[in-house]
């Protein structure tokens, strides 16, 4: 019965996680737009900050709370679910085309900043809070590559102006952050509690239950943004939020409290730069993901799952 009342709980949290962060996105993405700044950068920045919020608010809650062994399994799994799951789910559904900035230069440091968690993590095996420094500083030396993206690529687009009023927007985005920290709360408490009940690891709990729960708003977006034509929106939203996992979210936990990084992380974290690395590679020739990558990402995901359970 316990075990009922805690998955209720978690659902409730996911909800609220899902819904806090489509508000956030709806409003930020609104406020942003009447700046002028570019779909890219608000995908890399805006609508990638908002959906990987789920993420930051359930793994910094863990930090405060002692249980940080979600945290490394909730990013990891969340940033193999982003592009394998989600992005092979968005590339089925329609074709995908991408930037040639983000082949050339989003894509390899998605591929070099998990590399950088993997050193640090197995180097003293733990994310000290000098680490989080670090992927302070890189994460502040990206956002200085996107202000520069933003003056170079700032050409006006075909945009119809926002319908909601500021006072509207502003609701709708802390609103939509409210219900997300809350969310994340409710969904720290009752996957632990799970966790405790069946005897199984926060690292497992992490890279499933917790990952899938976080990445529900990537999924919506994304699969939204490419049906809706916004492709360089979706792909932006994966990036950056897988970018904005790292740098932001482990970051801001090391520094709150040193993550143990275990071994048994390591089959994961590879596994995430494997999948960063397929992404790079399906996009390189033709700037795009049609139906056949799409196809291929959804069956390695399915057979990292399987590992995952046999493991």
């Amino acid at each position: 019965m316990e075990i009922f009342i805690q998955l209720v709980f978690l659902a409730a949290g996911f909800v609220l996680l899902m819904k806090g962060a489509d508000f956030f996105v709806e409003g930020a993405s609104m406020i942003a737009s009447k700046f002028g700044i570019p779909q890219i950068v608000i995908g890399l920045t805006i609508v990638a900050c908002g959906t990987s919020a789920p993420e930051a608010a359930v793994s910094i809650s863990a930090a405060f709370k002692g249980t940080v062994g979600i945290t490394i399994g909730n990013i990891v799994g969340s940033n193999i679910m982003n592009i394998l799951l989600i992005l092979g789910v968005t590339a089925a559904l329609t074709k995908v085309p991408i930037k040639e900035g983000t082949v050339k230069v989003e894509m390899p440091f998605v591929i070099g900043i998990t590399v950088l968690m993997l050193a640090l993590g197995m180097a003293g095996g733990y994310l000290s809070r000098f680490d989080g420094i670090i992927f302070w500083v890189v994460f502040l030396g990206f956002f200085g590559y996107l202000i520069y993206l933003t003056k170079k690529d700032n050409v006006p687009e075909e945009e119809a102006a926002p319908s909601m009023g500021v006072f509207k927007m502003l609701v709708y985005t802390t609103g939509g952050l409210a219900a997300i920290v809350f969310g994340s709360d409710v969904t720290v408490d009752a996957a632990t509690a799970i966790a405790k009940a069946l005897s199984v690891s926060d690292r497992i709990i992490g890279l499933t239950i917790v990952a899938f729960g976080t990445s529900l708003p990537e999924l919506v977006t994304s699969a939204t943004a490419a049906l809706k034509g916004k492709a360089d929106l979706a792909v932006g939203n994966i990036v950056g939020s897988n970018i904005f996992n790292i740098l932001f979210v482990v970051g801001t936990v090391a520094v709150i409290h040193p993550i143990s990084f275990s071994s048994s992380f390591l089959p994961d974290t590879l596994v995430a730069i494997a999948a960063a690395a397929i992404l790079w590679l399906s996009s390189i020739r033709d700037r795009e993901l049609a139906g056949k990558e799409g196809i291929f990402m959804l069956v390695c995901y399915a057979v990292y799952i399987v590992q995952l359970v046999l493991r």
